[in-house]
């Protein structure tokens, strides 16, 4: 299905670099240093090795192309062509041992994601995609993904990561569209998305999302039939206030919802 396109390949092959050292470090022993001074927003040594891994190959193989890191910055980052890379998107779920994490790895090509790649090893899970089509595979096999059919928010199972990512502007407007839901879950980071593109969750939203948690996932959502925006509509790949939705009707319901605070 999948094997003849050379983009892919390359995907998974920087997913396999970041695969080796994440999976070093996931259930075992390790430190957790905080970046904030005030507030906790953890970073591991799985988080560092598996960036170095990736940047290492794209060095190697892509030496014209940019880099975006989490972890390390920017590097040529005017270039057509930008690799975004999020080493372990989760790492709160990472460091408390649940495999709701997963390392994103994104191409934007003129400022748009081109391609994208999210790996979790340890469930032996990949999703990909490129705009026009996505991918999964895992312990079930491998098969093309497509979002599900949702028509209205009454029926719609919807995440965010957790509640306290929204402001005090945006909280009620979160608050409500839960009320008015038929399901919402917690806690899922990447994972939630790919759900999307599988056919899991009908929504995501979010907000305060760097480049970096988002980019890798646009062309597997949108190459799975999903939309992805930003909640006055616009593109999202800078993140900010995110909307990933499987159905576009749907999407409409929740941009009309969002309207009031989207900036």
């Amino acid at each position: 299905m999948t094997s003849s396109n050379p983009d892919y390949a390359f995907l998974h092959k920087l997913a396999d670099a970041a695969d080796a050292k994440t999976m070093q470090h996931f259930r075992s022993g390790y430190e957790v240093d905080n970046k904030l001074d005030a507030g906790f927003d953890p970073v591991t040594i799985a988080d560092r090795s598996a960036e170095e891994a990736i940047r290492a190959v794209l060095e190697a193989e892509r030496p014209d192309h940019g880099i975006i890191g989490e972890e390390y910055g920017r590097t040529r980052d005017d270039a057509e062509n930008v690799w975004v890379l999020d080493p372990v998107d989760g790492t709160r779920s990472f460091i408390c041992g649940t495999p709701l994490w997963g390392t994103l790895i994104g191409l934007r090509t003129n400022g748009k994601a081109s391609q994208g790649i999210m790996s979790q090893p340890y469930n032996s899970e990949r999703f990909w995609g490129n705009c026009e089509e996505a991918f999964m595979t895992g312990p079930l096999g491998e098969r093309t993904l497509k979002t599900r059919s949702c028509a209205s928010l009454s029926e719609a199972i919807i995440t965010t990561t957790e509640p306290s990512l929204f402001n005090e502007t945006e909280r009620p407007v979160w608050d409500a569209i839960c009320a008015e839901a038929r399901l919402t879950r917690y806690s899922t980071d990447c994972y939630g998305y790919a759900m999307v593109a599988a056919a899991g969750f009908d929504a995501v939203i979010e907000t305060g999302m760097n480049t970096y948690d988002i980019l890798a996932l646009i062309p597997i959502i949108e190459g799975a039939g999903g939309f992805v925006t930003n909640w006055t509509g616009g593109n999202a790949a800078d993140g900010g206030q995110v909307l990933a939705t499987g159905d576009k009707r749907l999407h409409d319901e929740l941009l009309t919802k969002l309207a009031s605070v989207a900036v």
